[in-house]
């Protein structure tokens, strides 16, 4: 089948596969920048879009269950006003060269922030040395999406003095299990393919509990850049105060054009779980394809970790289904040369400034 395709169905498995080396690499190099605990309230943002962004919202869930760490991902070039010589910014831009990073990246060096830098060039890059600001350097020549390794290993690394105990050990022991996984949701007829096949052609809605919100983003982005379909996502329990009324509502005729998707670990509280059940009795009974994709893990990093590599497997077998190459994204590529004229004179005056 992947042979209508061309070679980028073949790259993006193999990029695929790379995750879990990428994962502790990217770990490791942000230990070496790590931000040391400090008593009283520190204010976390990161800045970053896309691909290199992502990374930030699927820390962010592990982080509010298990440090003191309140971080917020802007996805935007304006940071809060309330960005101070307390705060400490992540700059994540895979190219070093997204415009609405390097805004954010002024405009918290003009707030005396202290900021670390995740990137494998560009601007952002240039900026970085000539200010002394730490960076973790990427390596070059990846779609940015498949960094995500890098990105959320360092993350992980930088904050790691912010756990009760180092994810160190953690982090080892599910990068072992890691490739047997990948290797096994790469496989045709195994997990990732048959969420696929039950997905088919609907529009896909990808539900996760709050803090698994950035992983179902995650899945989201992947089916759009890779499969080159829209989807959606929504977090649990929030959607059972609005969205839950839309499903109730559908026709059976329309039923037919979605499926939803339910990430669910087993440590989840119970009510959400419950809450799921509800929603899955709702949906079949009017018509809506379910398809539950369950993550046996043993704590909320590896379920994390787990959902990684089946939604890029996922969204590579429904590339393949539909017979389209995952790896371009000219589109984005056209928005950004659109952009070029403007963003070329915003760096003009920004270097002229005092």
């Amino acid at each position: 089948m992947s042979s209508s395709i061309g070679p980028g169905l073949a790259t993006m498995r193999a990029l695929a596969a790379s995750f879990p080396a990428a994962l502790e690499d990217g770990f490791h190099q942000g230990r070496e920048l790590a931000l040391p605990a400090e008593a009283g309230t520190v204010d976390v943002y990161s800045a970053g879009m896309g691909g290199s962004g992502i990374a930030a919202e699927l820390a962010r869930g592990i982080l509010d269950a298990e440090t003191r760490i309140s971080l917020t991902a802007l996805r935007g070039p304006a940071p809060p006003a309330s960005l101070s010589s307390r705060s400490r910014v992540f700059l994540l831009s895979y190219s070093g060269n997204t415009w609405e990073t390097l805004r954010a990246y002024e405009a918290a060096g003009r707030a005396k922030a202290y900021r670390i830098v995740f990137t494998s060039g560009g601007s952002l890059a240039e900026a970085a040395e000539r200010d002394h600001v730490p960076m973790l350097p990427l390596p070059s020549g990846l779609p940015p999406r498949s960094a995500v390794g890098y990105l959320f290993g360092g993350l992980l690394g930088v904050l790691d003095p912010w756990f009760p105990e180092s994810n160190e050990e953690r982090l080892t022991r599910i990068t072992k299990r890691l490739p047997s996984l990948v290797a096994t949701n790469a496989r045709a007829g195994g997990p990732a393919d048959r969420l696929a096949e039950q997905i088919g052609p609907r529009f896909p809605f990808v539900y996760a509990e709050s803090s698994f919100l950035g992983l179902a983003r995650r899945w989201k982005t992947q089916i759009e850049e890779n499969a080159k379909r829209l989807a959606a996502f929504d977090e649990v329990p929030e959607l059972f105060h609005n969205a839950l009324v839309g499903w109730d509502a559908i026709s059976r005729s329309d039923a037919k054009r979605y499926a939803v998707v339910l990430l669910e670990w087993g440590g989840s509280n119970p009510l959400v779980r419950q809450s799921l059940r509800y929603l899955e009795r709702l949906l079949v009974e009017r018509g809506v394809r379910v398809v539950r994709a369950p993550l046996p893990a043993e704590d909320r990093l590896e379920a994390l970790v787990q959902g990684i590599s089946l939604g890029d497997q996922l969204s590579l077998f429904l590339a393949e289904r539909a017979r389209v190459d995952p790896l371009p994204y000219d589109a984005i590529s056209r928005y950004r040369a659109s952009l070029e004229p403007s963003t070329r004179s915003s760096k003009r005056a920004a270097r002229s400034q005092p």
